[in-house]
């Protein structure tokens, strides 16, 4: 049984390693700047996902809000999570269809200059499909956390970054560090321009 934790290990490293190419550290780099930009220009970022990335969106939406790193106290960042509450989620689901329930948020909540964050490890979900569409005709920026070869989601992505694996769970695990990463890079520069200040 051991071996299951050692070969999860072993191939989480491989799948981290390949991320360590230039081309993966330069879409970082083209993301962590269009987060800044809406940022400064008094957006918010927007997350979403379904299952285990509803809950990082929830997860890296904190991060913002409240704080990311134990000895940096500053401003709180605007961001949100599009899977906010059951009621929502289920009056949606019975009214108009599952599929539409983060396009509608968007709608509702979205304005021309947000950022919207994707999460998805299959890149095929309907309902983040829909919501990409919706923000890109209401000029909302649209990144993709995607994992296989980015699925549809990635046709409508501004900005995507494809976890080069097939496997849901090292998927999921690259996509907290890389928004972990792209909050670290977010607040140094925000903090850097004196966007927020240090409490």
């Amino acid at each position: 049984m051991r071996n299951i934790f050692k070969e999860a290990l072993i191939e989480g490293i491989k799948v981290k390693t390949r991320l360590q190419n230039e081309m993966y550290t330069d879409i970082f780099e083209k993301m962590g700047n269009l987060l800044v930009k809406c940022i400064i220009n008094k957006g918010k970022i927007l997350f979403c996902g379904n299952g285990g990335s509803a809950a990082d969106a929830q997860h890296l939406a904190a991060e913002l809000l409240v704080r990311l790193r134990p000895k940096v106290n500053r401003d709180p960042i605007a961001a949100m999570a599009l899977s906010m509450d059951t009621s929502t989620i289920t009056a949606c689901a019975n009214d108009y269809g599952y599929e539409y329930l983060f396009e509608r948020n968007i709608r509702a909540l979205g304005r021309k200059g947000d950022v919207l964050i994707c999460i998805s490890t299959s890149g095929m979900s309907k309902n983040l499909e829909h919501a990409a569409i919706a923000a890109k005709s209401m000029e909302i920026t649209t990144i993709g956390f995607l994992g296989n070869k980015g699925g549809k989601l990635k046709e409508h992505c501004d900005q995507s970054l494809i976890i080069p694996s097939s496997n849901t769970a090292r998927i999921q695990e690259c996509h907290i560090i890389l928004g972990h990463s792209l909050m670290e890079y977010l607040e140094e520069k925000l903090l850097e321009n004196q966007i927020i200040t240090r409490t």
